[in-house]
């Protein structure tokens, strides 16, 4: 008489052993992934958990002061390899900055003011030693002055933001009132606003909405 397969080897069998309606909801939900990762109401701790049941380690090796290589391993034996850029504490050392730096020179010589020369730096695949992806106001205008010497020109960057928005000052001259109050309620808390990423600077939606609810 034939013996009949132990618990353990039944558990051995492979996939097949899986109902196809429990199959089949697994499939649909690794389709589902990328919109579950994107859907604001999946906390940042939850996504910190699909991340540790999908990787099975990250290796990580710097391949230079402003940039590191990584290697992703998923569960299952994949990988999938990435150039990362990493914070710097000087934009002088960047990888990129030769090139930056040249590309300063010639936009400015050019009559570009340093918000223009940052969008355009931008453009280009650059980026500023605290930004992945960016290039600040602030980087250009260092760039420009304490390391090349050139004024600037064009209009003042200063009072320069980008379309659809107002500075403080803008704010403040079209309502007849002091900057000193603005900054005051942003201080306190009254007047909340984040600095603007591209700028670094408090700017207010140009719009008639925002002077409502100011006044």
């Amino acid at each position: 008489m034939p013996r009949r397969p132990s618990r353990r080897t039944e558990e051995r069998a492979g996939p097949d052993r899986f109902d196809p309606a429990l199959r089949g909801a697994v499939l649909h939900l690794g389709q589902r992934l990328p919109e579950l990762w994107a859907d604001p109401a999946v906390s940042r701790e939850h996504r910190k958990a699909l991340l540790r049941c999908l990787i099975e380690k990250v290796v990580l090796r710097r391949t230079g002061r402003d940039q590191a290589g990584v290697r992703i391993v998923w569960r299952g034996g994949a990988s999938t390899d990435l150039e990362v850029a990493l914070p710097v504490n000087d934009v002088t050392v960047l990888t990129s900055y030769p090139a930056m730096e040249q590309r300063v020179r010639e936009l400015a010589e050019a009559g570009q003011n340093d918000l223009q020369i940052a969008r355009t730096l931008t453009a280009e695949g650059f980026r500023s030693p605290s930004r992945s992806t960016e290039v600040l106001r602030a980087t250009v205008s260092r760039i420009r002055r304490a390391i090349l010497r050139l004024p600037s020109r064009g209009r003042s960057t200063r009072w320069d933001p980008p379309a659809g928005w107002a500075s403080i000052t803008d704010v403040a001259r079209r309502m007849a009132i002091p900057t000193k109050w603005l900054y005051t309620g942003i201080r306190q808390g009254t007047i909340r606003i984040d600095r603007h990423p591209g700028t670094g600077r408090y700017l207010f939606p140009d719009a008639d909405w925002t002077f409502d609810v100011l006044r």
